[in-house]
């Protein structure tokens, strides 16, 4: 169905060009950059940063910056409401991923739900308390200001947090993100060196600690083990302190950020990717890792447990268990018949999700939404 020339207003905390933007601000950006060139004229909202322009364009998207936190939220929720009242936007996508803007209440046109995730107490892991409680409590609204928006989910673990806290599944559509698939030469996992790479922001609820642990129990066993750690946040200087502390200083590099092709080659090179979070919304980076042939042990979390096949591209440990990180991580270090099966395996998973198919999605959705009686 066509959308051409259809006003949307994208409402999402951060935009692609923002320091922090991470596996949310992806998602948005190549979906929505693909329903541009469709003909969707997309407004995305989103914070302002260092050096950031009041006004940009991305990818066919118009860019507004409102500036920075804790203003940026009524500044959103006003610019929405003179928008949608003046008759300039037809639609509003409402990002849930961080705080919810909580546009049902004062948008004046239907609302299309964009749920990543909700942090719930997970928040409390995550930033100081005031900020954790503002959060938790504002999601409490969530069941009553969305009860009639129509709502999308990246996974299966979203839509179910979602009915637990009061919405309707009948109202929910789970639709898995889609990868940019590397470029990069693929190597037998089973030939690959005892390496380790984990990537993904480094803040205290992605539990990094855990595999760091974990790989400092396998060094007697694999003297040439190799960590690498792709990614920035606050929790970096804490783990570089418990890197050396644990003797694995010398075998672990922190990237920071490095680019698509860098980070798809580090992938690629690595015998297991392994995602220790407590919670994510699907698990982006593991279908990344799936893509160039390399096998994932994660946590069994929300999110997680839908983007890893347990047993078949990777395995599942529980949250926190050093002891189960490092088991099953040698398993794939050691086993050359489970890494070359599980490598298979993934590779043909990742296959499954494409941007293209996840836009398609999302202009259905959209198209639903404008439907007389949607809403």
């Amino acid at each position: 169905m066509s959308l051409h020339a259809t006003r949307v207003l994208v409402l999402n905390e951060r935009d692609p060009r923002h320091p922090k933007a991470g596996g949310a601000e992806v998602h948005v950006a190549e979906i929505f950059r693909r329903l541009a060139e469709r003909g969707l004229q997309v407004t995305l909202v989103s914070s302002g940063f260092p050096g950031g322009t009041h006004a940009d364009e991305i990818d066919g998207m118009r860019v507004v910056r409102l500036g920075g936190l804790p203003f940026f939220y009524p500044r959103a929720a006003a610019f929405c409401r003179r928008e949608t009242g003046a008759g300039r936007a037809d639609l509003v996508v409402d990002c849930l991923n961080k705080l919810p803007f909580l546009s049902p209440l004062y948008a004046k046109t239907p609302v299309l739900a964009l749920c990543h995730h909700l942090f719930g107490e997970a928040a409390f892991l995550q930033v100081p308390w005031p900020i954790a409680a503002t959060v938790w409590g504002v999601e409490k609204w969530i069941p009553r200001v969305y009860r009639d928006c129509p709502f999308v989910a990246i996974s299966e673990s979203t839509r179910d947090d979602l009915v637990a806290r009061g919405l309707s599944s009948a109202r929910i559509e789970v639709h898995h993100p889609g990868i940019r698939f590397p470029e990069v030469p693929i190597s037998a996992c089973e030939t690959r060196a005892p390496s380790i790479v984990y990537v993904g922001r480094l803040e205290p609820y992605k539990n990094i600690d855990v595999l760091l642990r974990a790989a400092a129990r396998l060094r007697p066993k694999f003297p040439e083990i190799a960590l690498v750690v792709i990614g920035e946040g606050t929790d970096r200087p804490r783990l570089e302190r418990i890197a050396g502390e644990l003797g694995m200083g010398d075998r672990t590099r922190f990237t920071g950020f490095i680019d698509q092709a860098e980070k798809d080659r580090r992938m690629a090179e690595a015998r297991v990717c392994v995602c220790p979070s407590v919670k994510e919304g699907w698990g982006l980076t593991v279908i990344e890792s799936n893509a160039v042939g390399t096998p994932n042990v994660a946590s069994d979390a929300p999110g997680l447990r839908d983007s890893v096949r347990d047993g078949e591209t990777g395995f599942l440990v529980p949250i926190g268990d050093e002891a189960g990180f490092a088991a099953r991580i040698e398993t794939l270090l050691g086993d050359d018949a489970v890494a070359a099966r599980m490598s298979r395996a993934a590779l043909d998973w990742s296959a499954r999700f494409t941007w293209e198919h996840a836009a398609d999605r999302m202009q259905r959705a959209l198209a639903a939404t404008l439907e007389p009686g949607a809403r």
